[in-house]
């Protein structure tokens, strides 16, 4: 059998390659360009950030999520994990390596169903990092509910008609295209009336009616928002424009989530690894009714807490990811992709919690980034579904492995069960009572 917690030392080379290079080259752009992470590139950032891609691709380290014949590594979920845990630390990060959410997902979903045309005008652009893209699935009314959707793709000889309204598709203001999820048949279900289309974002019709911000985040700051409110206004697609076959929109979206979701979970070991960094610095600077932080009991409680909490949840996104390498299915271990999903925001919220208290009044300061991180916590608990619906899954799934128990009493009902036991050995308690 192989049970193995070991990374071999060729690919532990690189990652202490990433180690250094994200924070001596990457994350003090955090620190100067905080904001413009997703937004196109300046003349004056495009000489600070072009270069760094090349060191990336230099070391074979690009866009290791997809295979060598889209421009990847081919690395899998598992090495993509360990990389993941290093560029969750940084916003920038993600981009220079060329692994950026929700751009990821929409190159995989192109590069699963998309034709040769289709991944000659989005994805190579997307792989090179010279685009950005946005997926545009959730509606004002539905949320991410797909029964609830109302955005509607008609057809009109030839062409496709698109008409309705998106909301918080992520990017979409930066994006060179989106990929739209709407009801193509409304006769049948939901999960086979809907399909999915490449729409370039300066299509006529393609209506940015404002982009939201999060929380946090100024109304009044207008380069903040990055999560668009859509009006798709009578907006007319080439029939090429079709991504998979009509009515597939469902199928696609679930191969698209299934890698957006750990890899959210990725990143965030990365986060949560940072700040219980801080925390345990803090706790050894700072001194408070004659001691250290690190000498009071319920901060030792906090480190404590956090480091389990972290390791089990890093193991967990690990074994996942191996799985998804291992059966190649998301279908196969969506129940534990959803419950990754579910602890994400958890984990994230009590060990950045724990830190923020440790700091003090500097913890909510903005001065510190833990608010910022903070902030990502009930973020994480929305993207690609709702906590609640994964829960569901989990449950779902987990009770498919049992059945009701065979008569009145529980299987592990004591009474039952020793009644069961002595009659298997009846004959040696005959003995012994023919022995007293």
């Amino acid at each position: 059998m192989a049970w193995d917690f070991t990374t071999e030392p060729e690919f532990q080379e690189k990652l202490d390659w990433m180690d250094g290079f994200v924070r001596d080259e990457v994350e003090p752009l955090d620190l100067v360009w905080g904001g413009k992470a997703f937004h196109p590139l300046s003349d004056t950032l495009r000489k600070v950030v072009d270069p760094l891609k090349q060191q990336v691709r230099d070391r074979g380290l690009w866009a290791c999520h997809l295979g060598p014949e889209l421009g990847g590594e081919g690395y899998g979920q598992l090495k993509l994990s360990l990389m993941n845990e290093i560029l969750g630390r940084s916003q920038w990060a993600p981009i220079i390596f060329g692994t950026q959410a929700p751009d990821t997902g929409n190159a995989e979903i192109i590069a699963h169903y998309g034709t040769e045309e289709q991944k000659e005008k989005y994805l190579l652009p997307l792989l090179n990092g010279e685009v950005f893209s946005s997926y545009s699935m959730t509606e004002p009314q539905g949320g991410s509910d797909p029964t609830r959707f109302t955005t509607r793709a008609r057809r009109d000889g030839d062409e496709w008609v698109l008409e309705g309204w998106k909301f918080f598709s992520s990017n979409a203001r930066t994006a060179a295209f989106l990929i739209v999820m709407a009801v193509t048949n409304p006769d049948v279900s939901a999960y086979q009336g809907m399909s999915m289309f490449l729409v370039p974002t300066d299509t006529p019709g393609v209506d940015i009616v404002r982009n939201v911000g999060l929380m946090g985040e100024s109304l009044r700051d207008e380069d903040a928002g990055m999560h668009a409110l859509i009006h798709y206004d009578e907006v007319r697609l080439p029939p090429e424009s079709l991504l998979g076959g009509e009515g597939q929109a469902f199928a696609i979206a679930q191969t698209r989530l299934g890698g957006g979701r750990i890899h959210h979970a990725m990143r965030t070991v990365g986060m949560c690894q940072k700040a219980l960094d801080m925390m345990c610095e803090r706790a050894l600077s700072r001194q408070t009714q004659g001691s250290l932080l690190a000498d009071k009991q319920s901060v030792q409680n906090y480190i404590a807490d956090s480091y389990a909490q972290l390791m089990q949840f890093r193991l967990f996104v690990l074994y996942v990811a191996w799985e998804i390498d291992e059966y190649h299915d998301y279908r196969r271990v969506r129940h534990d992709i959803a419950a990754i999903k579910v602890l994400t925001p958890q984990v994230l919220h009590d060990i950045v919690q724990r830190s923020i208290q440790v700091h003090g009044a500097l913890g909510v300061s903005n001065e510190m980034p833990l608010g910022r991180m903070w902030m990502s916590a009930p973020v994480m608990g929305l993207v690609d579904g709702p906590t609640e619906v994964h829960r569901v899954t989990v449950a779902r799934q987990v009770l498919k492995r049992y059945q009701a128990a065979p008569g009145l009493w529980p299987t592990e009902h004591l009474p039952e069960k020793i009644a069961a036991a002595r009659e298997k050995f009846a004959e040696y308690l005959e003995l012994e009572v023919a022995n007293l």
